[in-house]
């Protein structure tokens, strides 16, 4: 095991006595934010680049505003719109401004459909005329500006509108939608979820022309939730949500003309998904990424609204499967910037409008993991990347032509930039595992930090009270590979006693858990229980991202497989440790996290004493279409790699003790995967522990449901490790 660097929660600066340090961390403070971190609410760069704009709220008087702040002073300049000032809104949760900053949509009573989905009352703000406007009397999905901000399109029950805000009138541009049926303009659940985007419609520049794509989910089975709420009887909740191997929505795209009234269909042929749609710098030329069903066969497809003809322009194709990103930029001449992975790293390259490869802009065996912009004014990119190590970020530059790459953060951890919108300044957003996020104004043409914005020197003041462990990063060599790991000791740790041992893991494709950067709340989780005399471990095994194609696309069809040796291979080594007790070496995990925790206990069944699987899927039949299929294909073509490595196939070889925990309210993991594997379980005359969530999703929380969850998790691991 090579250790190659460690850090502390700590700061070595803080100076406090030891009496100081002996209050302990408590459940109840991580879950009632007393660890929470200040940070930067709906940041917005103004048009002219010289200003922003936060979302702010005062506790104190409930008033919430949209307040307009200086780059160079970083001093407030003007409240753009505040609540204390309009009779109609009490509140709002966001802002959106049209293309001239004249107008601000503000979002009232938003309410979830799904994860990222939300239903809302919206109102229009004249900044000039100090007036609001109400879009609709109905929640809706979505509103949109229409570039001179005359207009906003919106989604009301799958069908498209388009609100004139000069005449006041509503059209309906769409009639056909229904509920399970048919979806105009917006995603549906497994889009929503896997190709990660809601609105399924776009503006072109000159405001003449709509986008949209049409899901038909006739064809997709339903699946059903059962509400349990207050009143007498449950309500249930119907959906579509295609399983693996099952029908998906059929898509198909189409241009709405405002001027002529009319709308046409854009005749693709090999579009199975279309998990993007986006306008080109030409208003005549909409741009369609189109994706076969085993996601292995990408193209870029233009569409000319004038003679109504489609080019493939791009076509990229992979043994296993292409990651959809929104890394596409189209240039004054049409020209694009594009992200790819098919030299085995991910990075940015140029092509003409016609396709034609002009450069790779940037290469070496390291992630490209954020595209910020293209400034045509100096020719170069910003971008950020792990050059500095796969468990680091930092923000780069580089000119368009390839040449001139300068790295503009400068302090090793985690770093995130918003730039203005004329790539002037960009605001550093850095943490790392001993700083807590800390905003700096940055100057863009050398990184040169110019003033702090933000810090949260508060809660490291507050965190001086606890004597709180260390997280220390190293790498362990298991199965050929040096995979990522941090391991978190107790604060008094002694080499010649020996400590149980509890892993911690996600591991889901292209996923990352072992990263420089401040904790989060199941961080402090693990200092309690490090606390308490426990040595908490996290290992990112094969599968896991940032560290080239290859290494991601190594569980392609077998999920479950590599992963699980990779956690069963560490626990050994990290047993053979002295001090560490290999007879007491438990594991845990969420989502993904949860399915590889079953599996440990089940295949590692001499390593493992316990573990814990919270809203784990234990079938991959079970699971959505679009995710399971890129990694894994249809069961009809991989029914082995299904179920060799599901969880609920190996339920005969528990030994240890195994908690099982779930939502009712899931739509992500549905609880089906949990009922089956108890019955499995059960058949099998194997004795373990479990608990249901009523009416809780995939997150499990709300009230003190986290506190109770913790709660739960805490003395399971106190009696069983």
């Amino acid at each position: 095991m090579k250790k190659y660097f460690i850090l502390s929660v700590l700061l070595a600066g803080l100076t406090t006595s030891l009496t100081a340090q002996d209050r302990q961390i408590t459940l109840e403070e991580i879950w009632n934010g007393a660890f929470s971190t200040e940070g930067m609410d709906v940041l917005h760069s103004m048009k002219n680049g010289k200003q922003y704009s936060i979302l702010n709220m005062d506790r104190q008087s409930k008033v919430v505003s949209v307040d307009k702040y200086d780059y160079n002073t970083l001093e407030k300049v003007e409240t753009i719109v505040s609540t204390a000032d309009i009779e109609d809104i009490r509140y709002f949760t966001s802002y959106t401004f049209s293309d001239d900053e004249s107008r601000v949509l503000l979002a009232t009573d938003v309410e979830p459909v799904y994860r990222h989905s939300k239903l809302g009352t919206y109102y229009m703000y004249d900044i000039q005329r100090k007036k609001t406007q109400k879009i609709s009397n109905n929640k809706i999905q979505e509103p949109t500006f229409s570039p001179d901000g005359n207009k906003v399109a919106f989604v009301y029950k799958n069908n498209i509108y388009i609100k004139d805000l000069v005449s006041g009138e509503t059209e309906q541009i769409t009639s056909d939608g229904e509920k399970n049926k048919i979806i105009n303009g917006v995603t549906d659940w497994v889009y929503e979820e896997e190709f990660a985007f809601v609105r399924a419609f776009e503006w072109n520049a000159d405001g003449t022309d709509i986008a949209y794509i049409k899901f038909d989910e006739s064809e997709v089975p339903e699946f059903s939730m059962d509400i349990y709420g207050n009143e007498l009887y449950p309500v249930q909740q119907e959906f579509k949500y295609p399983k693996a191997g099952e029908n998906n929505a059929k898509v198909s795209l189409f241009v709405y003309n405002l001027e002529k009234g009319n709308t046409k269909q854009v005749q693709l042929e090999n579009a199975y998904y279309i998990p993007r749609i986006k306008w080109t710098s030409d208003a005549d030329i909409l741009s369609a990424q189109v994706l076969n069903r085993h996601q292995n066969d990408l193209e870029l497809v233009f569409y000319n609204t004038k003679d109504a003809s489609t080019k493939v322009v791009l076509n990229e194709k992979d043994e296993a499967y292409i990651d959809i990103t929104d890394n596409l930029t189209f240039l004054h001449d049409n020209s694009f910037i594009w992200t790819s992975e098919k030299d085995g790293y991910n990075h940015i390259y140029h092509y003409g409008k016609d396709g034609k490869l002009i450069r790779q802009v940037t290469e070496g065996p390291w992630e490209v993991t954020d595209y910020y912009g293209y400034d045509a004014k100096t020719g170069r990119i910003f971008y950020q990347s792990v050059e500095n190590g796969s468990i680091n970020r930092d923000v780069y530059a580089i000119r368009l032509n390839g040449r001139g790459k300068e790295r503009l953060s400068s302090q090793e951890g985690t770093n995130s930039a918003t730039f203005s919108a004329d790539f002037s300044y960009f605001i550093n957003a850095y943490s790392s595992v001993s700083v807590p996020p800390r905003y700096t104004l940055n100057n863009a043409r050398n990184g040169k930090e110019i003033k702090e914005i933000v810090d949260n020197d508060a809660l490291l003041q507050k965190l001086a009270n606890y004597n709180l462990p260390e997280k220390q990063f190293s790498t362990i060599h298991v199965n050929g590979y040096d995979l990522n790991m941090w391991m978190i000791k107790p604060a008094d740790f002694d080499p010649n006693k020996k400590y149980p041992l509890f892993m911690f893991q996600y591991s889901g494709p292209g996923s990352q858990q072992v990263a420089n950067r401040w904790a989060g709340a199941n961080d402090y989780w693990y200092q309690m229980l490090a606390e308490q005399g426990y040595i908490v471990a996290c290992v990112d095994g094969r599968g896991t991202g940032f560290k080239g194609a290859d290494f991601k696309k190594m569980t392609y069809k077998e999920l479950g497989k590599y992963e699980v040796e990779d956690q069963i291979e560490a626990a050994r080594q990290l047993g053979k440790e002295p001090y560490i007790d290999a007879e007491r070496i438990g594991i845990w995990g969420w989502s993904y996290g949860g399915f590889m925790s079953s599996n440990c206990i089940l295949k590692g069944n001499d390593v493992f004493k316990m573990a814990i699987a919270v809203a784990p899927v234990t079938n991959w039949r079970f699971y959505d279409t679009i995710y399971t299929e890129r990694y894994m294909r249809t069961p009809q073509e991989n029914a082995s790699g299904y179920d060799d490595n599901s969880p609920i196939n190996h339920v005969e070889k528990l030994k240890g003790a195994y908690l099982l925990v779930h939502g009712t309210a899931d739509d992500n993991v549905h609880v089906q995967n949990t009922m089956r594997m108890v019955e499995a379980l059960v058949q099998a005359n194997k004795q373990f522990d479990w608990a249901i969530y009523p009416d809780k999703n995939h997150g499990i929380y709300g009230g003190n449901t986290r506190l109770h969850l913790y709660t739960k998790m805490t003395n399971f691991i106190k009696e069983n490790l």
